[in-house]
């Protein structure tokens, strides 16, 4: 007799309180330590926005573009889903309210619905829940964690609510809900609060839902007292509210799910029995990673950091996470520092402070604003022989750096600074400039995975190992041909091209300790436990600086 093929099973993660408190890191981690016990899993992010994808939205705000292979615009936590658990993910596991809304609208002019009456509900979670059980199905995950943006208490999350409702009740024993809730702990009282936690649970009782488990987020850990509390007054059983306070590196998240039995209660909750206790490997990472004694200081150069008196590291958090990544897998500490390319265009002088580094990342960006600071961080790298990675727009101000002040071409620039530039280094292809010109900006980049195929004897080639490599690229401008010959006779050497296109995807500077310029973003493929490689090298070069 055959074995009854198992149902798949959901896990849907919201917020409660505020936002911006871990339901991504948390989410991840579900999925990891859900792994750890020998299943596969997925992650899908739920965005409220009424943009079709992440790529109009600004960074300083919400945090970088994640880009997957397929060359989907998402949300920065589908970055922390791929590093926490190897998966790819695709525009599958990206849902915003643009999206869903504009299918429907085509299934309403095409006729779709069959002269129905085409209604917000049941139509609109109708296909929330098409879109979720779509990313299943395609992943063939056994478990599906579903992140939805925001907090229960906000207008737009409703309709997101509403289709896990309706698959809850369908399928009872097929669903979980996990609230991640701050519980803030104010300092001329001296103890964490539940009450807005509590307020946070009954909201969600209101859109229909009761929800399995509380992640009790907070500068501490949570006490025995109040996790009862929480346990009692929403509904709860015991062991159901799990501690998560803020951690050195949400890499120890998962683990701290794993000793309080997270995950064996979630599988019992969703009828599932483990069907093995693998977290050996998680363990080992995280044991090396805190076994680095020597220090690498790496300058972060970027224009997105900066927001009023605030710093917002999240617009190039792959890139953080990428060079953290490097510096453990060189068994060393990372202390990287975030630097405000306005304060070099603004004072000159400021530049010699990059001395202090052993290595600078300049990475991607757009528009014109802290340029020409980022030009003068490059040469000062360049001349003092500081290892230098720069990404997409690092690439691209490098060869403007180098045309201008080694080969003395003056005006020479990229044409997204300057559009009437006699000397345009950085050009737009064909594709872009009808794009431009007819104001297609949304999802019309260069975007997605593209191969590159790597020169022999180089710097680059002796990282990768390999002769031709796939990258994920973002970006609408590119390196003009017509200067190639020029640059490569004074140093700037061209050594990855792609095969298809001959667009330049790489260059490197001869007799330097490290400096290369990549047209893709890297940063995007690297993980915790497996850095990328010219991270690691260009780690490995600093490593010696330091």
């Amino acid at each position: 007799m055959t074995p009854k093929k198992q149902k798949p099973k959901f896990i849907f993660v919201v917020g409660g309180v505020m936002s911006s408190v871990g339901k991504g890191v948390t989410a991840a981690s579900i999925s990891t330590i859900l792994q750890s016990r020998g299943f596969k899993t997925t992650n899908i992010k739920c965005d409220m926005y009424v943009n079709i994808d992440a790529g109009t939205i600004r960074p300083t705000e919400h945090g970088e573009v994640f880009v997957g292979s397929d060359g989907i615009e998402a949300d920065q936590d589908l970055g922390n889903y791929e590093r926490f658990t190897g998966n790819e993910m695709s525009s599958l596991n990206y849902v915003t309210t643009g999206q869903v809304y504009q299918e429907v609208i085509r299934k309403e002019r095409n006729l779709e619905y069959g002269g129905e009456d085409v209604e917000v509900v049941p139509d609109v979670p109708n296909e929330i829940i098409r879109r979720i059980r779509l990313a299943q199905k395609e992943s063939q995950a056994e478990i599906t964690v579903v992140e939805f943006g925001g907090t229960v208490g906000e207008y737009q999350v409703l309709l997101f609510l509403e289709a896990a409702r309706i698959m809850k009740v369908h399928n009872p024993k097929d669903v979980a809900f996990v609230l991640v809730s701050y519980l803030p702990l104010p300092k001329h009282i001296g103890e964490m609060k539940t009450k807005p936690t509590q307020y946070a649970v009954r909201t969600l009782g209101a859109a229909g839902i009761q929800t399995d488990f509380i992640v009790a987020r907070g500068e501490q850990t949570l006490d025995k007292k109040r996790r009862q509390t929480l346990a009692n007054v929403c509904n709860l059983l015991d062991g159901t509210v799990v501690a998560a306070p803020d951690c050195d590196s949400i890499y120890d998240v998962p683990l701290l799910f794993h000793e309080q039995g997270f995950e064996n209660r979630l599988l019992k909750k969703l009828s599932l029995k483990p069907r093995k206790n693998d977290f050996k490997s998680w363990e080992n990472f995280l044991q090396k990673r805190k076994s680095a004694k020597k220090t690498v200081r790496i300058g972060i150069v970027g224009k997105y950091f900066s927001t009023g008196d605030f710093t917002l590291a999240d617009s190039y958090i792959s890139v953080i996470e990428a060079a953290k990544h490097a510096c453990w897998g060189n068994n060393v500490i990372p202390d990287l520092t975030w630097v405000d390319s306005e304060l070099y265009e603004n004072d000159p002088q400021k530049v010699q402070k990059l001395k202090e580094f052993d290595g600078i990342i300049v990475p991607g960006g757009f528009g014109t604003r802290g340029i020409e600071g980022v030009i003068r961080a490059i040469e000062y790298a360049r001349v003092h022989n500081i290892p230098y990675l720069g990404l997409c727009y690092g690439m691209q101000l490098a060869c403007v750096e180098f045309a201008r002040n080694v080969l003395g071409i003056k005006k020479a620039n990229t044409v997204e600074m300057d559009p009437n530039t006699p000397d345009p280094i950085i050009h737009v292809n064909p594709t872009q400039s009808e794009n431009i010109q007819k104001n297609r900006y949304g999802g019309t980049m260069r975007l997605g995975s593209y191969d590159c195929e790597l020169k022999k004897g180089t710097k680059t080639s002796k990282a990768y190992g390999e002769k031709v490599i796939s990258e994920r690229h973002r970006h609408r401008y590119e390196f003009n041909n017509a200067y190639r010959d020029a640059l490569e006779e004074k140093g700037l050497e061209v050594v990855g091209v792609n095969p298809e296109s001959q667009l330049v995807e790489i260059v490197e500077l001869k007799n330097h300790p490290f400096f290369v310029g990549v047209q893709f973003h890297p940063e995007f493929l690297s993980r915790p436990t497996q850095p990328h490689p010219l991270f690691l090298e260009f780690i490995k070069e600093s490593k010696k600086r330091s």
